[in-house]
């Protein structure tokens, strides 16, 4: 069953940290099977009106997207980030 990863990023304090970390993360990311669908500010936004980037990647199963989490090449792009932004991720199965 297909699988999205959701990212809603609350803060980037710092842009170098996120361009050496998007650097790193999306080859990471599709090498292990994802599809970006969606990337960047929203266009609307509703209900909690957080207005923060969001990015949204599919994945055949929930299984390859935490394995593509939990991988070596995505570990990387996270020590690149380094605390250079406070986000939420969530994979959840598609409907």
């Amino acid at each position: 069953m297909t699988a999205y990863w959701v990212s809603v990023y609350k803060e980037i304090s710092d842009a170098d940290k996120m361009a050496a970390y998007a650097a790193l993360a999306f080859p990471a990311l599709t090498e292990a099977g994802g599809r970006f669908i969606a990337r960047g500010l929203p266009e609307a936004y509703y209900e909690d009106g957080d207005a923060g980037r969001v990015v949204l990647i599919e994945f055949d199963s929930v299984e390859q997207a935490v394995a593509a989490h939990d991988s070596p090449a995505y570990a990387e792009a996270l020590a690149a980030l380094d605390g250079g932004a406070v986000r939420d991720i969530r994979i959840v199965p598609g409907a």
